[in-house]
């Protein structure tokens, strides 16, 4: 029986979107506040997106990561399963025959899909939070940077993705459009770990032995924990991430991560690096619970089978 598996890779996208949709209007928001000024706590920043921008403003840049992310969490999902059951092929010759996963396995299976989901997912974070960014409330006067854009209130830097595109890669020429991907390794690695393993544990715990798979319920309640687990841990070099990635839009601040770290934790304490940590917590879960629940069924739907397991 062959390891690699395209249904993995189409259910993934299924998930991908059903993830996008219920859980951009708390990604602007913690991109928001993450890597913008003057919005103070979560409730506050909503309250000004709000009134500044409508409702519309919480779906800003929302189109391309419902194109793009889709693609990106189908790759993520097709490798982390393709590569967790080729090395239980690997171990014992049929995964498949046994319900429980080697922790080693899956370890090894989450950091290789961490590491793929930055060179396929850099470009698609940075366009994305470029175009959340761009109507941030700006204050040259009071900063000392050079600006490459006009001030806040006037036309925005980037009229769409393909333009904030085509910017970035005249401005900063290709690798512009990994600018973060440092941080972005440094985040994602240890958060697919943290990620995965949590749900395939949490699945086999609730489900009974009884069971050939996981319930609907089971899937929701174990995807959404995994991915408040994952998300909230993640919070410190997810600020990283979304500063050097935000940074570009009105000003060139940061020179890397160890300088945007330096930077940060000088001008506001250590408190930053924990910014938008309960909206990351909160978004997470329902974010991950649909991920994980339009991924599984969906593999259940196009293998016929309806016994399917975790990831």
């Amino acid at each position: 029986m062959s390891s690699f598996q395209l249904e993995d890779f189409v259910a993934g996208w299924i998930g991908g979107t059903a993830s996008v949709i219920v859980g951009h209007p708390l990604d602007t928001v913690k991109t928001r506040l993450q890597a913008g000024v003057g919005y103070g706590n979560t409730l506050s920043c909503i309250r000004m997106v709000y009134r500044r921008e409508s409702v519309f403003g919480f779906f800003k840049g929302m189109a391309f990561p419902l194109a793009s992310i889709a693609v990106y969490n189908s790759v993520v999902f097709g490798v982390f399963s393709n590569i967790r059951r080729f090395l239980g092929q690997h171990h014992c010759g049929e995964p498949e025959a046994s319900p429980h996963h080697s922790l080693s396995d899956l370890l090894l299976a989450s950091m290789v899909a961490g590491v793929v989901s930055v060179g396929l997912g850099g470009p698609v974070d940075l366009i994305k939070i470029r175009l959340q960014m761009q109507t941030q409330p700006f204050q040259e006067a009071s900063l000392g940077w050079k600006s490459r854009a006009v001030a806040f209130g006037e036309q925005p830097a980037y009229q769409g993705p393909v333009h904030c595109i085509a910017t970035i890669v005249r401005s900063e020429g290709l690798s512009g459009l990994y600018r973060g991907a440092s941080a972005m390794l440094l985040r994602d690695v240890p958060g697919y770990c943290l990620y995965f393993i949590p749900y395939v544990f949490l699945t086999e715990w609730i489900t009974p032995e009884a069971r050939a798979g996981p319930s609907p319920c089971t899937m929701l309640l174990a995807g959404g924990v995994a991915g408040a687990i994952s998300w909230g841990t993640a919070t410190p070099m997810d600020v990283v991430k979304s500063r050097l990635q935000a940074d570009g839009v009105y000003l060139n601040k940061y020179k890397g991560v160890l300088d945007c770290i330096s930077q940060s934790y000088q001008q506001e304490g250590l408190k930053v690096f924990f910014r938008g940590i309960t909206v990351n917590a909160v978004r997470g879960f329902p974010t991950s619970a649909a991920m994980f629940l339009g991924y599984e069924l969906s593999l259940q739907a196009l293998r016929g089978d309806h016994s399917v397991t975790s990831p």
